[in-house]
C-alpha cells in the first residue's frame, strides 16, 4: 500500500519482504526502509538524511520472530530492543546482550527501536548531528558535502563514530546476519559489514535488507559489557566495550564509539589480555568529535576493557 504525501513524498507500507524489496528496486536511488524510526526520523528532522520515499517494513511478521533453527538462534531484524530484553532464551544464554540492549536510549524508545536498526544505526559526530542552522553556522563537514572533517581538519576521511551498543556484544558472540538483496540471500559475519569509512559506514547496498541476526547456540560464552556516556539514559555511547570468552578459552573483544567501525580483536586465552588491549588502543582512531575529550576516551578504553576482562575471568 502506497501513499503520496506532501512535497512529493512517497510512503509505502510493505506487506512482506518481497513487496518491500520490489518497491525498493523502483526507488533505489532515493528511499529508506523504516521500522522503529527512532534513528531515521530524528536524522530526517535535522536534515542529515534526506529522502523522498519511505518503505515501512515494521509489520512484516517473519522479521519479528525469535526462534531456534538447528544450532543457531535467529533474531528477526524487527524484534524491538524491549522484546529482546524480555525473551527468556536471550536472558538465560546471552545476558550481556540484554545489558547492551538495556543501555540503548530510553524505555519508551526501546519499545519501538529494533535490533536491526541498532546494528545499522548511522555513525555520529558532535559536529554533524546538529540542526541545519547549526551545521551551516559552524561550516559543513565531509559528511554533509563540505570540504573538511571539522574534528580533524583533514580533507580525505570522515571520522564519525560507530555507536551501536548491541553490535559490539553480538560480534563477541560470533553473530552473523542474513541479508536479502536483488533476489538473493546471503549470510555474513556481522563484523565484516562495517567499512571504517565514516561517509559510508557499512557495505550493504541501498536495497539490501537485513532479515535476521544469527547467534550460535552450540557454543558457550562468558561475555561482559561496559559503556561510557554522559548520562545513564538517552545519550549515545562515547565508548562501548565488550569481551567474550568461549568454552575453548578463546577471547574476543569488540569496542565502539571511538572509530568509524567496531574495533575487533581475538586472543587465544585470557593470558593475552594486555596484548589485546595494546592492539585495540593502536587500532582505535579516536578523534575529538564527542562530548568527552579524545585523551579521556583513550584512557577509558583500557579501564573499561579491564573491567570486562575481570567480569569474564
Amino acid at each position: 500500500m502506497s501513499y503520496k504525501m506532501e512535497k512529493n513524498q512517497i510512503y509505502h507500507k510493505a506487506k512482506n519482504v518481497e513487496d518491500a524489496m520490489a518497491f525498493a528496486m523502483t526507488h533505489s536511488e532515493d528511499f529508506r526502509y523504516i521500522a522503529g524510526g527512532t534513528d531515521l526520523n530524528v536524522n530526517r528532522f535535522h536534515g542529515t538524511i534526506q529522502t523522498s520515499c519511505l518503505i515501512d517494513i515494521h509489520e512484516i511478521e517473519e522479521l519479528r520472530q525469535i526462534k531456534g533453527a538447528g544450532n543457531d538462534l535467529h533474531i528477526g531484524a524487527l524484534v524491538t530492543l524491549e522484546e529482546l530484553m524480555l525473551n527468556p532464551i536471550i536472558n538465560k544464554d546471552f545476558p550481556a546482550l540484554v545489558e547492551a540492549a538495556h543501555s540503548v536510549a530510553t524505555p519508551m524508545l526501546r519499545k519501538t527501536a529494533t535490533i536491526g536498526g541498532n546494528i545499522l544505526c548511522e555513525n555520529r559526530c558532535i559536529f554533524f548531528n546538529q540542526s541545519e542552522w547549526w551545521r551551516e553556522a559552524v561550516g559543513y563537514c565531509l559528511k554533509c558535502e563540505g570540504e573538511i572533517c571539522i574534528a580533524t581538519g583533514g580533507t580525505k576521511a570522515c571520522f564519525s563514530r560507530f555507536v551501536s551498543d548491541t553490535a559490539t556484544v553480538l560480534i563477541c558472540l560470533d553473530a552473523r546476519i542474513l541479508i536479502a538483496d536483488k533476489g538473493k540471500q546471503e549470510i555474513v559475519k556481522l563484523e565484516n559489514i562495517y567499512t571504517g569509512d565514516g561517509l559510508k559506514p557499512n557495505k550493504l547496498s541501498n536495497t539490501a535488507l537485513v532479515l535476521s541476526i544469527i547467534i550460535p547456540l552450540n557454543k558457550s560464552y562468558s561475555c561482559a559489557f561496559q559503556k561510557l556516556r554522559p548520562r545513564e539514559s538517552v545519550d549515545f555511547t562515547s565508548l562501548t566495550t565488550a569481551v567474550s570468552v568461549d568454552e575453548t578459552g578463546r577471547v574476543k573483544v569488540a569496542i565502539g564509539g571511538v572509530d568509524p567501525k567496531p574495533i575487533v580483536m581475538e586472543g587465544k586465552s585470557l593470558k593475552e589480555r594486555d596484548d589485546v588491549i595494546k592492539f585495540v588502543l593502536k587500532k582505535s582512531r579516536v578523534v575529538d568529535n564527542d562530548y568527552y575529550t579524545r585523551t579521556y576516551r583513550r584512557l577509558m578504553i583500557e579501564v573499561l576493557l579491564k573491567r570486562c576482562f575481570k567480569n569474564v575471568s
